[in-house]
Parts: C-alpha cells; sequence; structure tokens
C-alpha cells in the first residue's frame, strides 16, 4: 500500500493525499510536480527511476488506512541547483 508522504522531498512543499501534484518513484520518493519536472527532469534522485503522478486515494479509503505522517526532506544537489 502506498504510502502517500505528506511533502516534496526536495523543496519540502506539502502535498496532502488527494494533490494531483505529487509524483513518485517505485520506492514511493515524493516530490513536487514543480521539482520533479524542471529540477529532477523526471527521473528520481535517490533511484534514477521514473517519477509519475501518484495515485488519489478515494477520501472514505482514508479513514481505513490513511496517508503518512512522516515528513522526508534531504534536498539533493538537483534540488539546489534550480
Amino acid at each position: 500500500m502506498l504510502q502517500l508522504r505528506p511533502n516534496c522531498e526536495c523543496c519540502d512543499r506539502d502535498l496532502p493525499p488527494e494533490s494531483p501534484e505529487a509524483r513518485i518513484c517505485t520506492y514511493e520518493c515524493t516530490f513536487c510536480a514543480d521539482c520533479a519536472e524542471t529540477r529532477l527532469k523526471g527521473a528520481c534522485p535517490n533511484c534514477s527511476g521514473e517519477l509519475v503522478r501518484r495515485p488519489v486515494r478515494p477520501a472514505q479509503m482514508l479513514a481505513k488506512d490513511p496517508a503518512s505522517a512522516e515528513r522526508v526532506f534531504k534536498p539533493h544537489p538537483e534540488c539546489r541547483a534550480a
């Protein structure tokens, strides 16, 4: 099950579970669309995997399986370059 992390690992922007702006790789590293596209050029800086739009979990399912509250913030050189 996806963790639905609450922020962009690059710029620390909030990404609520319903956000269409969240991008993830296969390891669930999470970035905002702006960082994913402009700074990271569509590739995860951790694993080099493709960054794709994160699915939105239906609201009724968030009650049963809530999103993660654990923030991950580790700006990579690619994040600071832009």
